[in-house]
């Protein structure tokens, strides 16, 4: 089988979509299929090209990934991270997505036999309708957040204000975009089922996963300290609430609780965090984005590891990437989540959830964990559950039924 993916986000780039989709080529190439990605020179999350990346991708450039792809990078327009230039950016990927796509398939060099346009970014759901409708060729659209939704909660869209219409415009919009495909996918149960009520006739959930073997060397938890140790690693953005996370430390510090907590990362919000902790007194310790290779050794220095979420009702459908990278780490996880997040961790058994945005909670819960540092066991029960559930090799034989189904039955109509 033929699959053409277009995204706004891949590899050498570092990211869950980009592990997802690296990870699921793999498995596909593996089982002897052809892949072709339609996606920009990789520029997240800073909104430019790094020097070390211009002479290998380039605008119009192809090359063979090392998962075994076809990549095809098309235009883009750097940003500078605020939504406006971002969205230019991606209607520019969107636009040229289109042009060279049409371009392979008329020429029959690479003529799919599904298209998958995967979200975020929203403006890649067009490139994917337009390609279906003009060459007649079945349509996946993955939506691994909850869109629209999320765009009702992002402040300054909300309300009878001109830009509150727009959101409004958006979110019908998107809907539409949605409901000209074929099939549709998304990462978890909740918002499959949402589609469903608002008439997604065929809607599939294939959850983000989790590479049991990444931490296979990670040791047990050091006895030689006194202090509970934390760690976040990840986007410090709108979506993570992480001021809880840093009031809470505050708070526990000034109560004499022995606890240290880092937050590693970038993202829109890390400036602000920043300002933050810095009036509070520095009770966290904030570090910049680390590379792929460093995650282990943080997480070997943690005794739990966090997962956070804002308390927005969206993220009661979202389950984020990152907590089955923890699972699969076997640390402790304290989940700031609810929802299905809340859920999966539950019965994982990997550790403990507070609610989204409950200051007094995190306190009373890292109180407790500091003084009864027993619970922090948690065993193998978090990889147990990766394992059943969202290892790649799983997900992707999940998902190439999904294009086999896809691929058939429009080959009958």
């Amino acid at each position: 089988m033929r699959v053409l993916l277009l995204t706004h986000y891949f590899m050498p780039e570092t990211g869950a979509p980009q592990r997802r989709w690296d990870s699921l080529i793999r498995e596909f190439v593996a089982a002897g299929h052809e892949v072709a990605v339609m996606c920009p020179p990789p520029h997240h999350p800073t909104g430019q090209v790094s020097d070390r990346y211009k002479q290998y991708y380039r605008r119009g450039s192809a090359e063979r990934a090392e998962n075994g792809a076809l990549v095809f990078r098309v235009g883009y327009l750097p940003h500078r991270g605020d939504l406006i230039t971002r969205t230019v950016d991606h209607l520019a990927s969107s636009l040229t997505s289109i042009s060279r796509a049409s371009k392979l398939i008329r020429r029959k060099k690479f003529v799919p036999d599904v298209i998958i346009a995967t979200a975020p970014a929203i403006p890649t759901l067009i490139a994917g309708k337009a390609l279906s409708k003009r060459f007649k060729i079945p349509l996946i659209v993955e939506m691994r957040d909850a869109w629209p939704d999320l765009v009702t909660h992002v402040s300054g869209l909300s309300g009878s204000s001109p830009i509150g219409f727009a959101k409004k415009l958006i979110h019908r919009y998107v809907t539409s975009l949605q409901r000209a495909a074929t099939k549709v996918v998304t990462t978890t149960e909740r918002f499959g089922s949402i589609l469903e009520n608002r008439g997604m006739g065929e809607v599939a959930v294939v959850r983000n996963g989790a590479n049991l073997s990444r931490f296979t060397k990670l040791p047990p938890i050091d006895s030689d300290h006194q202090e509970l140790r934390a760690v976040y690693l990840g986007t410090m953005g709108r979506s993570q609430g992480l001021d809880v996370v840093i009031r809470a430390t505050k708070q526990l510090k000034d109560e004499g609780v022995p606890v240290q907590v880092r937050m590693i990362g970038s993202g829109h919000d890390r400036p602000a965090l920043i300002a933050l902790n810095e009036e509070l007194g520095s009770p966290v310790e904030i570090l910049p984005a680390v590379s792929p290779d460093q995650v282990a050794s943080h997480y070997a220095w943690a005794d739990t590891t966090l997962v956070t979420l804002r308390d927005w009702k969206p993220f009661e459908w979202t389950i984020p990437s990152k907590l089955y990278e923890v699972l699969s780490s076997g640390r402790h996880v304290t989940g700031i989540l609810a929802g299905e997040g809340a859920e999966i961790l539950s019965n994982a058994h990997g550790g403990a959830v507070v609610s989204p945005g409950d200051v007094e909670g995190l306190v009373a819960f890292w109180r407790d964990l500091a003084a009864n540092r027993d619970q922090l066991n948690v065993g193998t029960s978090g990889r147990a559950w990766v394992q059943a559930n969202v290892t790649y090799d799983r997900l992707a034989s999940q998902y190439f039924e999904i294009l086999e189904e896809v691929a058939n039955t429009s080959a009958t109509r």
